[in-house]
């Protein structure tokens, strides 16, 4: 299968490559905003009515209209089904998610300035969170762990999940995550009904402060009409791998890498850039040899063929490409790694060394994998504790702090044409 190469040393390769990476983000804007915005519009005039009827509807599924729970699902039930073996490799997982996200909890902070002005901030959780979870191919219990986990440890009371249960068929995997990781209530809803749900209310279920969790196209689109209402953590788009690798790296490990990610999408991406064009052939190779053999081959082939590529490049040259390219997941596979790691700037999460698989960081190594795509992490970061909590700032001001401030807030206030802004001040003045 032809792959598409580029020479990071020719002449006009930035304008190129920036050409290639815009036609696959670019890709899957199907405008289904106005479908959605009926949906979102129908639960929030009647509530668990619509809910009951979309879900029979799509899914398959009776729900009442007033618990919205169904008599085939129970979450508790479905968790104990889960295979043990899976039950132990997601306590595992969950463990050292816990772990490494106890870290990320900020602490509240204060200080006096020279004129005894007392400044600083204070640091809550939301009350609420609804999580989104995908059901059918893309219904991954790691996912409930990545969202649910940080939430808890932000210290939300309350994680309202809801998922889709076309035809009344649930992953126990996925039931067993979201008792595992502190889900709190659970909905067999999905689609852009669920969201609409969970940002109004409807029926038993209270409308939350915010939704997080990914989905299709419709569920992307409610979480954009309602977003305002309600906070969002981010649209999701389909997954990224760049790796840079030298010729000191196993090839087949890093085919293996690269089909790790293609195999989630046809819209998928997977790219690598080394400076040894023979070694890069050795690649192209191992990848045509094991993407047949994978389950996923139908995938994962679309995706390589339509929007893998190779970039030939001096590993000196390879931070600035990974900049331009802003993807979800960089892997560093070479002797140096930290040399690479240390100058790029836009990546959701880093991978230093031959022994660092992206695939590890979307389990086990408790860092999180909600990342962002399409080049967002130019300008966003992955899922943590921060997006479950607020930040409230707080001013103590003693009568000195105030005379300090009072005249220049006067004349700010005057030049900005608010008289009531200058008058609140003034009047503690005496000037009023």
């Amino acid at each position: 299968m032809s792959i598409r190469r580029f020479n990071a040393t020719a002449p006009g390769f930035v304008e190129a490559f920036g050409k290639f990476l815009a036609l696959r983000r670019a890709q899957g804007t199907e405008d289904v905003h106005a479908v959605t915005a009926v949906i979102v519009r129908d639960v929030r005039e009647r509530g668990g009515e619509a809910v009951a009827s979309y879900t029979l509807r799509f899914d398959k599924i009776v729900v009442d209209a007033k618990t919205l729970q169904s008599a085939e699902i129970d979450l508790v039930e479905q968790a104990e089904r889960c295979d043990p073996k899976v039950r132990e490799a997601l306590n595992f997982a969950a463990d050292r998610i816990e772990t490494y996200h106890a870290q990320q909890k900020p602490q509240d902070h204060s200080f006096v300035d020279p004129n005894g002005l007392e400044l600083g901030w204070r640091w809550t959780p939301v009350d609420a969170v609804g999580l989104y979870v995908p059901g059918g191919r893309a219904s991954y219990p790691s996912s409930v762990l990545m969202n649910a986990i940080p939430a808890r440890a932000a210290g939300v009371k309350r994680i309202a999940m809801v998922s889709p249960v076309p035809g009344g068929q649930f992953n126990p995997a996925v039931a067993y995550a979201a008792v595992r990781a502190g889900v709190t209530e659970f909905y067999p809803i999905g689609g852009a009904q669920a969201v609409a749900a969970l940002a109004y209310g409807a029926g038993d279920l209270k409308p939350v402060d915010k939704i997080v969790g990914p989905g299709n196209a419709f569920v992307a689109a409610a979480k954009r009409i309602v977003f305002g209402d309600v906070g969002i953590d981010t649209i999701a788009g389909p997954s990224e791998i760049t790796v840079v690798g030298d010729n000191q790296s196993n090839p087949e490990w890093i085919a293996a890498d690269l089909l790790s990610q293609a195999e989630h999408d046809p819209l998928a991406q997977s790219i690598l850039i080394t400076d040894d064009a023979a070694w890069a052939g050795s690649v192209e190779a191992a990848v045509e040899q094991q993407i047949i053999a994978l389950a996923t081959s139908t995938t994962a082939v679309q995706a390589w063929r339509d929007y893998g590529a190779v970039v030939i490049a001096p590993l000196s040259q390879a931070a600035e490409i990974v900049n331009q390219i802003a993807p979800e997941h960089v892997e560093i596979a070479t002797a140096d790694p930290d040399a690479i790691a240390n100058s790029v700037r836009h990546a959701g999460a880093i991978f230093l060394g031959r022994y660092a698989p992206e695939a590890l960081g979307d389990y086990v190594t408790g860092s999180n994998h909600v990342l962002p795509t399409s080049g967002a992490a130019r300008f966003a970061s992955g899922l943590s504790v921060l997006d479950f909590m607020k930040r409230t700032s707080i001013q103590r001001i003693s009568e000195k702090g105030f005379h300090h401030l009072a005249q220049t807030a006067e004349t700010l206030a005057a030049s900005e044409g608010l008289p009531a802004h200058g008058l609140s001040v003034s009047i503690r003045r005496g000037g009023g």
